[in-house]
């Protein structure tokens, strides 16, 4: 479960409207089937994501002949790309798309993008020459070369472009077709995050499974041909559910609010503060109370003689109203929780490259049949799953009982949870494959691939804490008008994650001389690197734990009442900030 609590204004409800552009009717517009629907687009996108990069590696050390550092580079800079993009997906949608069409063309998008990867790996002269066992043993295997890797990187980042658009909107907009201010709606709308991440691990789920599957023992043109068929029946089922979304009208761009105050603020950084922070611009009026963090920013709304003079008041430009500094406070406050989640995305990573293959080493079978090495993921997606449902069903009442918070537990306790399941779960990857290499190397046996599972239910039990609990902090802490964009920076932190993982590899590469991460791990110290992530999460989670502590939840209500307005007109500015305190007083 996941409470999301909205702190929008009364203006930004009067902009929710129908299809037509008409004030929305409750009864037929919004709820579960809206949102349903929605999130149809954001389970096909998972089922090509996970579909490409959980099995992409196999296919880059065993068709195209390329090691597997530079392999397991390509999948973390292709997903590092991919949640990167979600950045400029939410700017665009929040700053003139709207977030429903923004869903709808890069789902277009990534159609267009798994259909030219089919193309890719279907035709025969995007390969080099196969390679027998004798050469692949003596490294004397063709790479591809330039030409067959071109149409590859053009397939792939243009999924990531869609994907990226995607991501960074569907949940937007899903959670846009419930109406908080309802006690009926705003008690499904706590469901949501959970229910939402559940239904795209099911579409992991059915990607590892059934669509490696498909790749390793049809062909790779099958398999990504029903990842581009399953995305663009998704797109025409957005677009027949038209008539039933509740739409809500972009608010400019979010990066202009954001640049804006920070210049005003350095252009009035030699101006004393005002004696209280009520004469700033629309004190009274601000629909997200003042705060004393990040003071510096206060000066943009300094009204100023001649602003007054010249009646600009009004002008953005050249004075702030406190709204604006507020909602760029909340956006810097993200930040150091956003630095500190990167690492946890390092480590997943890990599960759709080196994991998998450690898995072509092991023994994958089950009697006669073979397991695909990208079908083991099965096994992280099934814990995320199991662990998604415990924390609706146990987890939470658990912790609601014990802290007697409607919450149970905050999303930041989520992510410090997870952040320890991840330290522990390279603690038990570096110790499986030591053993993992010295039995083949020593007693020349494989062990079996199912010695790999700790360390997927680990990280699987791990992102299924930090995946929720991040979505909901950065929806939640963020500015209302900016939502697409804060969910664009929760999907960069995952992108940091992808980016840091390849700058591992690349550094570790090069400064063990290529002895630790080689295409044979037998020859390889893979577990040194195992070890390498272990220290540097510990490190993390200690820096995390001491943002988390001194962070502040925002404030969820906004100023409201003719009594309130009185109470401010009469000199009671304190009384008033207090009530504002008390009124949007969270655990931490």
């Amino acid at each position: 479960m996941v409470l999301v609590a909205s702190h929008g204004e009364k203006d930004e409800a009067e902009t929710v409207v129908d299809f037509r552009g008409n004030p929305v009717d409750k009864s037929k517009t919004g709820g579960w089937l809206a949102a349903g629907l929605i999130l149809g687009t954001e389970l096909s996108e998972r089922i090509c994501a996970m579909g490409i990069s959980m099995n992409l590696v196999t296919y880059l050390v065993g068709d195209l002949h390329l090691s597997s550092a530079k392999s397991a580079t390509i999948v973390t800079n292709f997903m590092g790309t991919l949640n990167l993009l979600g950045l400029l997906g939410g700017f665009l949608a929040d700053a003139k798309l709207g977030r429903y069409l923004a869903v709808a063309i890069f789902a277009s998008v990534t159609a267009l993008g798994v259909g030219l990867l089919t193309s890719a790996t279907s035709i025969p002269s995007m390969r080099p020459p196969q390679c027998d066992d004798y050469r692949r043993k003596h490294h004397q295997c063709i790479e591809a070369n330039g030409k067959q890797l071109a149409m590859l990187y053009a397939a792939l980042y243009t999924i990531a472009l869609g994907g990226g658009g995607i991501k960074s909107n569907v949940s937007g907009f899903g959670s846009d077709q419930f109406d908080t201010s309802d006690p009926k709606e705003e008690k499904a709308m706590i469901f949501f995050f959970n229910r939402f991440y559940f239904a795209i691990s099911i579409g992991s789920l059915f990607a590892v499974i059934v669509l490696v599957y498909v790749q390793d023992n049809v062909g790779r043109g099958w398999g990504y041909g029903i990842s581009a068929g399953t995305m663009v029946v998704a797109a025409a089922i957005l677009l027949i559910g038209t008539p039933w979304y509740r739409f809500k009208k972009p608010r400019g761009s979010p990066l202009t609010v954001i640049w804006r105050v920070l210049l005003l603020a350095w252009k009035k950084r030699s101006h004393p503060y005002p004696d209280h922070p009520s004469l700033l611009n629309e004190y009274q009026n601000a629909k997200v109370p003042h705060t004393e963090k990040f003071k510096c920013l206060d000066k943009a709304a300094i009204i100023e003689d001649n602003a007054v003079a010249n009646e600009n008041k009004n002008n953005s430009w050249i004075v702030s109203p406190v709204t604006e500094v507020e909602e760029v406070k909340m956006v810097l406050k993200l930040l150091p929780i956003w630095a500190t989640c990167i690492l946890f995305w390092t480590v997943y990573s890990q599960m759709t490259t080196f994991t998998v293959e450690q898995a072509t080493f092991m023994n994958r079978k089950i009697g006669s049949f073979t397991v695909p090495s990208g079908s083991l993921s099965a096994f992280l997606f099934i814990t995320i799953l199991l662990f998604t449902s415990l924390n609706e069903k146990v987890f939470v009442p658990l912790a609601q009982k014990i802290t007697h918070s409607i919450q149970g537990m905050t999303s930041l306790q989520r992510v410090g949870i997870g952040l320890i399941f991840s330290v522990i779960a390279m603690i038990v990857s570096a110790v499986i494959e030591q053993q993992r290499r010295e039995t083949s190397v020593q007693k020349h046996i494989q062990i079996s691939a199912f010695w790999l599972v700790p360390q997927y239910f680990l990280v699987g039990a791990g992102e299924a804490f930090v995946y929720v609990g991040q979505l909901e902090f950065f929806i939640r802490e963020g500015p209302e008008r900016m939502k697409s964009m804060s969910t664009g920076l929760f999907l960069s932190a995952i992108s940091m994650g992808m980016f840091v993982s390849s700058m591992l590899v690349s550094i570790v590469d090069k400064i063990t001389n290529k002895h630790w991460l080689r295409s044979n791990l037998n020859k390889g110290k893979l577990n040194n690197f195992y070890w390498l992530l272990a220290v540097l999460g510990l490190l993390n989670f200690m820096v995390f734990l001491f943002f988390a502590m001194k962070h502040q939840y925002n404030v969820q209500h906004r100023v409201k009442g003719d009594k309130e307005l009185e109470n401010f007109n009469d000199g009671k500015v304190e009384d008033l900030e207090n009530n504002w305190i008390a009124e949007g007083k969270m655990e931490l």
